[in-house]
């Protein structure tokens, strides 16, 4: 990005400077379609996964079917779209009802104007759908089919083109590009999906000068992530040790989705008796960034709509806290999450602390950021 910041071309322009602009932008562009196998000319720039959401959402549909623990970024435009909403139910792990997207699909009276829209993976529980087993129902059926895949793309596989999707949304800052920066694909002829009118930009699909700084970072970002994909994957053992270290510090605490194909880098538990905004509070103070919910959100903590349609009654989810890491969180992070998690329950259960000494100043702040807190 400082590369490129002196940059002061419009890449729509035919002179020098806007050839470098442009060559900027259409380079970040195949990146980003390499991270997810689909063709450059499928890219879309936007300025994160919202509005990609709102965008797929924004096409003429009848009929839109939905799971009922989407981010708020897709069940907001569909409700407001004016198309017939119908919700999938999920099981209590957080998984997709098969039985139930059957019976929906089969449902369906007007397949050509009907989206079926699926996240990846979930942003609260790190749940992960069978989106390849639903989308190819769909698309058997008639449906043009749309996914979330904001928390998921960098962090497993995911091939647009395997998966026979039609649209799919991503965010830059999730895979360490700035934030203000994401993408929507979509698949070459696929017509009526467009936000924003005025110029010809992005296929005519988002008008507007491009962010060419931002571009550069998700390029640089999916280029990044497409590398260390595999390293990723390794991250579920430590994943494993820290809800291991939960259960046993925590009494009653319930790892939610555990029964479920997860994320490796994400976790949501319950804390039972106690309240997310007081123990957000409490960790902060320590030095521990996390979130209760989504991070979105963690402004007006209150009942998650996510863990209510996965049946967990409001008292509890009301206690859900969601941690988040990253390859780059050391050892030395994870040892402080684990003394001020021991330190708040001793605290919690009237008992001493057992190491109420440990400091939480700025620096160790700065170990603790996980990921995305």
């Amino acid at each position: 990005m400082a590369a490129v910041m002196d940059e002061v071309g419009n890449p729509s322009s035919v002179h020098g400077e806007g050839r470098r602009a442009r060559a900027i932008v259409e380079e970040a562009r195949h990146e980003v379609a390499r991270l997810v196998g689909a063709q450059a000319s499928e890219v879309i720039f936007t300025s994160g996964g919202t509005e990609a959401n709102n965008t797929a959402l924004s096409g003429h549909w009848k009929q839109v079917l939905v799971s009922g623990v989407e981010h708020e970024s897709v069940l907001a435009p569909a409700r407001q779209c004016g198309a017939d909403v119908v919700v999938l139910p999920v099981n209590g792990h957080g998984v997709i009802v098969a039985e139930a997207a059957a019976k929906a699909l089969s449902e369906v009276s007007q397949p050509d104007a009907t989206l079926l829209t699926i996240q990846a993976a979930n942003n609260e529980t790190g749940v992960i759908q069978p989106l390849a087993e639903i989308a190819g129902a769909a698309k058997a059926a008639g449906l043009a089919v749309h996914s979330d895949a904001v928390q998921a793309v960098g962090r497993m596989p995911l091939d647009f083109r395997v998966l026979g999707l039609d649209l799919m949304s991503m965010s830059g800052h999730k895979l360490g590009a700035p934030k203000g920066v994401g993408a929507l694909i979509v698949r070459d002829g696929v017509d009526g999906v467009r936000l924003l009118a005025g110029g010809g930009q992005e296929r005519r699909r988002r008008a507007g000068t491009e962010n060419v700084i931002g571009i550069a970072g998700f390029g640089a970002a999916a280029r990044a992530a497409r590398e260390e994909l595999t390293t990723f994957a390794r991250l579920a053992e430590r994943r494993r040790a820290i809800e291991k270290i939960i259960t046993a510090t925590v009494p009653g605490s319930v790892i939610v989705g555990s029964g479920a194909e997860r994320l490796a880098n994400t976790v949501c538990f319950t804390w039972p008796g106690a309240s997310a905004e007081t123990l957000l509070i409490k960790l902060d103070l320590g030095g521990v960034a996390m979130s209760a919910g989504a991070a979105c959100s963690s402004g007006k903590v209150g009942p998650s709509h996510v863990l209510a349609a996965m049946g967990l009654p409001e008292d509890v989810s009301r206690s859900a806290l969601r941690l988040s890491f990253g390859g780059s969180t050391d050892d030395r992070a994870f040892e402080r999450f684990s003394s001020v998690l021991a330190a708040i329950a001793d605290r919690m259960a009237g008992m001493p602390a057992a190491n109420s000494n440990t400091p939480g100043g700025p620096a160790s702040r700065h170990e603790m950021m996980m990921g995305e807190a």
